[in-house]
């Protein structure tokens, strides 16, 4: 696909695309808008008229903490990034994706451009449970979970592919492992939509992707697939680019291989009567002793420890308050005893695969207050 600079610096009009639009409707368009006709390409539910001419696509960020965010992402970081995750894969021309993710987001959305780099239209499978074999896809955790969990022909499908790459979402060592032993050949990618999707596999870095870690700790990214900006909001796109660099919400550390290894949220640290816990640690010495289930902590503002450790839990059978709280009270300290306990049957979602952080906390709050 033709990569050349359009000249044209006028505001460039904008195209809503309608989740339920056909998968050979939307690829023909976003053909269209990657070579620089016609619009760009709106996969958000916000409306948008017009946005700078180096815009091809917009998408929207999962909103997770805070208002959400509209993302510009040039034809140049989109057609970028495909490349260079279809060069990790050894693709080749004609080789076929299946689509599993949805359009509104970026991992969706890629599976298109890389199937247009691949001359190839992706089996769309978003509604289907009638499964065929394909080359390559790209799935979160939880069908990962799903597939592992009575889901045979996700399963089969996922077997099937040459590679499954995984993302929007931290996947355990031991869903990694058994996804690994079942026969799926997984590649672990981190990337966010301000970056187009994946840029880091398997903790390295893609092309001239650069990463480095901050004096505070937090990732920060650089290179040829960051995003053009906030759609109608430079001022938090400012807050988070300088000097060429992406700074992520992300803690993390790289090693003497140049090994990527994410350690958390960088709002991840709590202060709970002066001592303080890591929200990631208590999370996975949860997931480590109780993985049959799903686990989400969060603190949560408190007149008397200033803040209060929340755990939430997902899943059959779950273990009891005293229970997790012997456990994370003898490994992590005290302060990881949590003063308040919240069971669901599942998660409640966001964006793909990622829990509504959100809506967690407002029902911890209304039960504590009420």
């Amino acid at each position: 696909m033709d990569m050349s600079p359009n000249s044209d610096t006028r505001p460039r009009p904008v195209v809503a695309i309608d989740p339920l639009t056909p998968i050979n409707q939307v690829m023909v368009m976003l053909a269209e808008g990657l070579a620089g006709r016609g619009s760009a390409l709106n996969f958000t539910d916000h409306t948008i008229e017009s946005v700078p001419a180096d815009v091809s696509v917009i998408v929207q960020t999962t909103g997770s903490s805070g208002a959400p965010k509209y993302v510009g992402l040039s034809r140049s970081a989109l057609i970028t990034s495909a490349r260079l995750s279809l060069e990790y894969l050894d693709a080749s021309p004609g080789d076929l994706w299946s689509l599993l993710l949805p359009l509104h987001h970026i991992a969706g959305i890629n599976v298109l451009v890389r199937s247009l780099e691949l001359g190839t239209t992706p089996i769309d499978l978003r509604e289907s449970k009638s499964y065929t074999d394909v080359d390559f896809t790209a799935v979160v955790p939880t069908q990962i979970f799903s597939a592992l969990n009575g889901d045979q022909e996700l399963l089969t499908h996922l077997q099937s592919a040459k590679k499954v790459l995984v993302g929007g979402a931290a996947l355990t060592d031991e869903l990694y492992q058994s996804a690994v032993s079942a026969g799926i050949s997984i590649a672990r990618t981190y990337g966010m939509s301000e970056t187009s999707g994946g840029c880091v596999y398997e903790g390295k870095p893609l092309g001239e992707t650069q990463v480095r870690i901050s004096e505070d700790g937090f990732i920060e990214i650089a290179g040829p697939t960051i995003a053009s900006g906030y759609i109608q909001d430079p001022a938090s796109w400012s807050e988070s680019f300088y000097e060429g660099w992406f700074r992520t919400s992300d803690l993390g550390q790289i090693d003497s291989s140049g090994t990527l290894s994410i350690l958390g949220r960088g709002d991840d640290l709590y202060i709970s009567g002066g001592e303080k816990v890591s929200l990631a640690a208590v999370t996975k010495k949860l997931e480590e002793r109780y993985s049959q289930n799903n686990w989400f902590a969060l603190a949560l503002d408190d007149l008397k420890w200033g803040q209060r450790l929340a755990i939430a839990v997902a899943g059959k059978n779950p273990p009891t308050q005293e229970e997790i709280g012997s456990l994370l009270g003898d490994t992590l300290g005290s302060a990881a005893k949590p003063k308040q306990y919240l069971t669901f049957e599942t998660f409640p979602l966001i964006g793909i695969g990622k829990i509504d952080r959100l809506a967690v906390r407002k029902r911890a709050e209304e039960e504590f207050n009420g």
